[in-house]
């Protein structure tokens, strides 16, 4: 097949809109896994509707009204494009039938330049995005520059996304975070690792998520083990996975992990998560 012309090149992209400043700066970033590989995405960067920031002119501040308006909120834009383009019959199809693996890949892109920018930067208040606090999403394609303009040949905006991860726990949430905040419920620290280990894996970092999951499972097993007989008895389960998630945890040190990884990471964290949903249920 002979290569397109620089008229029948599309590229294709997907485009998320987020109503905080993700922490990069503007820009266009080429991604590349290796340095000595070939691009794989560019990623375009933007902040709209940033608030005008003034310095107070004094120590004291100024006075507030009694019913302040809303402040502005900064609304950031980041739109993944592939690299490799398409011809516009194929980007054409691409967009008629994009849904939630090819949105769900394309904001792995964007995680990655957050942590990127989260640990350049030495900021652990930079958060990553995920598609449920998305204001929008869409797909679309068009030429390069075009694209990296922030405009397109044709794009679709996709219904908003659905948690589809999101876990019961026993409770509905509002009512363990009152029962949490009034003092009526603790919570375990093993919980918040286990948060971090669902990001890190959702985010596509198995080194990261090995090593979480890790110390996850290790103050688990330490924090669950006076608690119901149905959280007990899933431990005893999760005991037996603790050497193999061990030998994981000590490869993600050394390198990288293998995508063989992800399995038995993700069946280790799903049956973690649902002892932690059995002691929720019978103790909150």
């Amino acid at each position: 097949m002979p290569p397109l012309t620089a008229e029948e090149r599309a590229f294709r992209f997907v485009q998320f809109e987020f109503p905080w400043a993700l922490g990069p700066a503007d820009g266009r970033y080429v991604v590349r896994e290796a340095a000595a590989d070939p691009a794989s995405h560019v990623l375009v960067l933007a902040t709209l509707g940033a608030p005008e920031r003034r310095r107070l002119r004094d120590r004291r501040g100024r006075p507030a009204a009694p019913e302040p308006a809303p402040a502005p909120v900064t609304t950031a834009r980041a739109t993944v494009i592939d690299a490799d383009p398409a011809s516009r019959t194929d980007a054409e199809r691409w967009v008629a039938t994009a849904g939630t693996p090819e949105v769900e890949a394309a904001l792995t892109v964007v995680v990655r330049a957050v942590r990127a920018q989260r640990v350049a930067g030495g900021d652990p208040a930079l958060r990553d995005p995920s598609l449920r606090q998305a204001l929008v999403v869409r797909v679309g394609f068009g030429a390069g520059e075009q694209v990296a303009e922030g405009r397109w040949s044709a794009a679709r905006e996709l219904a908003p996304h659905a948690d589809r991860r999101r876990r019961g726990t026993g409770l509905r949430p509002q009512e363990r975070m009152a029962a949490l905040l009034g003092g009526h419920a603790r919570a375990l620290a093993c919980e918040e690792l286990v948060l971090r280990a669902r990001a890190d894996l959702d985010a596509g970092q198995l080194r990261e998520a090995a090593l979480q999951l890790h110390a996850a499972l290790e103050t688990a097993l330490a924090e669950l083990s006076a608690s119901s007989p149905d959280a007990v008895r899933r431990l005893s389960a999760l005991g037996k996975r603790a050497p193999a998630l061990a030998e994981l945890a000590e490869q993600a040190r050394s390198g990288a992990l293998s995508a063989e990884a992800r399995e038995p990471i993700e069946q280790t964290l799903q049956q973690l998560e649902a002892a932690l949903r059995a002691r929720i249920a019978s103790n909150p």
